[in-house]
């Protein structure tokens, strides 16, 4: 039975073809539209959580409300609060760090970009255990001073000509060499930035106080958000203000997780408007459908039909307008997201696409669901006509 009820669906779409493919379009992009939206977003998310386990789970940043990152004028954080934090007994390690745009000139061509800075002797510790491996070069070492790790794109796309180890380059007018040459991580800020010492960076900035933040890492052990807490508390009863930031990686994953989720939602919703005006269409179909076929209808219950195969017949038959759709659909959206994926990392934004076995069955679900809801009145007006009215209809 279930076999005829196949057959004669199928056949009634194939000799539809048109108007079925006409149906099914709204459903491919509808379904396409939803499942490139939540791979893309999750994606994002894929990436950002990426970046934060490789930042440290152990390591806590320390920075002013209204530092607005690289760039910004005024931080709030000053050497005090430095020493502070480094009396903490819970801490492997306490780095004051300056973030700042500068000028660096190379083989007469200028640019500016970020120069992250921190103390010669803490820079393995702090930051180059959490930045892309070397391609070339070491790292910043104790008793360094005048040297510079440069990002991938520093070294071979910035300049006109090509960075190699050894090479001298000009920031804010003195002279560093190239110590160390990243690896491309994918990460454009990563990728464009240039790291050297605190001691230099503050004599070329003119800056030789200014910290505009304090990197930490916790003791092995220790529970990151407590230790957070007794920062905090450290640093409140030290400073005259509350105008500073505590921040573990935990923070800032829920945060930008927290706008990924909203983002995601209104843009399915968006999506899910093209999905309602398919369904529609589907309903339309069908009602025609039915018009079309009531001599059919009339013959299939003279011969003894139910109104109940009557109504299992239409409501398969939009059902597989969803599948189809639905199938199609899931192609679009995967290879819309591969190829934005691609698209996006070529330009320095990484974006982890993984194919999602969940997702990718819930949207062909979804697409047969919306199919045959929306062939139920339909159905149900095919399963209520009378026989004697079925086969007078002209």
């Amino acid at each position: 039975m279930i076999a005829d009820y196949v057959r004669i669906s199928f056949n009634s779409i194939r000799h539809r073809k048109l108007r079925s493919w006409l149906t099914i379009i709204g459903i491919i992009i509808g379904i396409g539209s939803i499942i490139a939206l939540i791979s893309l977003s999750q994606g994002l998310q894929n990436s950002i959580e990426a970046q934060f386990a490789s930042f440290g789970p152990d390591r806590i940043i320390i920075s002013a409300k209204n530092f607005q990152g690289p760039g910004s004028v005024f931080a709030g954080i000053t050497e005090k609060d430095v020493e502070t934090t480094k009396r903490i007994g819970i801490l492997r390690s306490v780095s004051p760090a300056l973030a700042r745009q500068a000028q660096f000139e190379y083989k007469d061509k200028i640019v500016f970009s970020l120069l992250f800075s921190i103390p010669a002797a803490e820079y393995i510790e702090s930051f180059a255990d959490f930045s892309p491996k070397l391609e070339a070069g070491r790292h910043i070492r104790e008793g360094d001073k005048y040297v510079v790790v440069i990002g991938y794109s520093v070294a071979n796309d910035m300049f006109d000509k090509e960075i190699r180890i050894n090479n001298r380059i000009t920031i804010n007018g003195k002279k560093f060499v190239v110590v160390g040459i990243q690896k491309e991580s994918g990460n454009r800020d990563e990728d464009n930035q240039i790291a050297t010492t605190l001691e230099a960076a503050r004599e070329i900035l003119n800056e030789p106080e200014d910290v505009d933040m304090i990197i930490a890492r916790a003791k092995s052990g220790q529970d990151i958000e407590s230790v957070a807490d007794k920062i905090e508390k450290a640093l409140k009863r030290s400073r005259d203000d509350e105008n500073f930031q505590v921040i573990t990686p935990k923070e800032i994953a829920a945060q930008i997780n927290q706008v990924l989720g909203v983002m995601q939602a209104v843009l399915v919703g968006i999506a899910a408007i093209s999905l309602l005006v398919g369904g529609i269409g589907i309903m339309n179909s069908m009602y025609t459908s039915v018009l079309e076929r009531t001599k059919d209808i009339g013959i299939m219950k003279s011969i003894g039909a139910r109104n109940s195969d009557i109504l299992w017949l239409f409501l398969l038959e939009a059902g597989m307008v969803g599948f189809v759709g639905g199938f199609f659909g899931l192609l679009l959206g995967i290879g819309i997201s591969f190829g934005v994926g691609e698209i996006a990392s070529q330009a320095g934004i990484p974006l982890l696409i993984k194919p999602n076995v969940y997702l990718i069955l819930f949207g062909l679900f979804f697409a047969i669901v919306v199919g045959i809801i929306s062939g139920v009145l339909p159905a149900f007006q095919a399963a209520k006509l009378k026989p004697v009215d079925a086969l007078r209809y002209e």
